[in-house]
């Protein structure tokens, strides 16, 4: 409801795994930069269904490359995620780390990545990858340790709480991740084929 006041912004809900369906997208409108925040998310669930994975992060993402390269788009945001790297024994982790997903959410990230170099040096497209890790926020989603916990404060529930507690995480407020893409839209001097933390 918040987006349809701007009289430029139009909804369309489509699994981005339907080529077609896109093709006429892109075919329908002129488009300048894609940002492609579309993705299954979450680690627990890749180990229960890998196929969605495969299709909406995998095949959906390359849908979108293929259709860019179709219709001649210069320039592509898409989520990457911290889950490429595994689980790291070094922090912070930098961008040039090796990565070593530990399950499907973190590999169909690693093969973003992956794809978007390739389209990057062959087609001639800028393509940014944001390793977002655990981003929170209003409106967030409900299964996050983050928003448990929360909701276990406020509903005077018992929070759990596993491995003891012995271990780290990074967390970005969804503001945060706005304001940086903003930031990173406006750079001309982004690299051909970029990761960011």
């Amino acid at each position: 409801k918040l987006l349809k006041k701007n009289k430029n912004f139009e909804f369309k809900k489509v699994n981005i795994k339907n080529f077609n369906f896109l093709k006429n997208i892109f075919k329908n409108n002129k488009i300048d930069i894609i940002y492609n925040l579309a993705a299954q998310a979450g680690v627990q669930y890749s180990i229960k269904n890998p196929k969605k994975y495969m299709d909406s992060n995998c095949l959906g993402f390359f849908n979108i490359l293929e259709l860019s390269r179709l219709n001649n788009i210069k320039k592509i945001f898409y989520a990457s995620s911290s889950s490429v790297y595994g689980d790291s024994k070094k922090f912070p982790v930098k961008e040039d780390f090796d990565l070593n997903p530990k399950n499907f959410y973190g590999f169909s990230k690693k093969t973003n990545e992956e794809m978007s170099a390739i389209y990057s040096r062959y087609y001639n497209i800028k393509i940014i990858g944001l390793r977002f890790f655990t981003v929170f926020g209003p409106w967030g989603r409900p299964d996050l340790v983050i928003n448990k916990l929360i909701d276990s404060f406020y509903k005077n529930k018992i929070f759990y709480l596993n491995n003891f507690g012995k271990h780290m995480r990074d967390f970005t407020y969804i503001d945060d991740v706005i304001n940086i893409i903003i930031k990173l839209s406006k750079n001309n001097k982004l690299k051909k084929n970029d990761i960011f933390n």
